[in-house]
């Protein structure tokens, strides 16, 4: 009984521990570059070359198109796009009920 319980235990614990895991997988397939900001947080370029950013809380932020961006190693980029609704979806997928 008490072995029953001992494996029970470790299957949950191993379900909860992966399920974080699995919730970013499709993020780096779906990006061709993450670009350090300055300001600690991060810019995703899609690979159809639109953009969008991470505050550096794990949050999607709006991104103003032409919207100049300061990288953490001090070069600036203009923003393209804003594809705030596909990193949220990116970022939460598998997180949602």
């Amino acid at each position: 009984m008490k072995a029953t319980l001992f494996i029970l235990a470790v299957a949950f614990a191993a379900a909860g521990v992966s399920v974080p895991v699995f919730a970013r997988d499709a993020l780096p397939q779906a990006t061709q570059q993450v670009l350090a900001l300055k300001d600690g947080s991060t810019l995703y370029v899609f690979k159809d070359g639109k953009m969008a950013k991470e505050d550096r809380y794990g949050r999607a932020v709006y991104l103003k198109q032409g919207e100049i961006l300061e990288l953490a190693d001090g070069r600036k980029i203009p923003a393209v796009g804003n594809e705030v609704a596909r990193l949220d979806g990116l970022l939460n997928d598998g997180h949602r009920n």
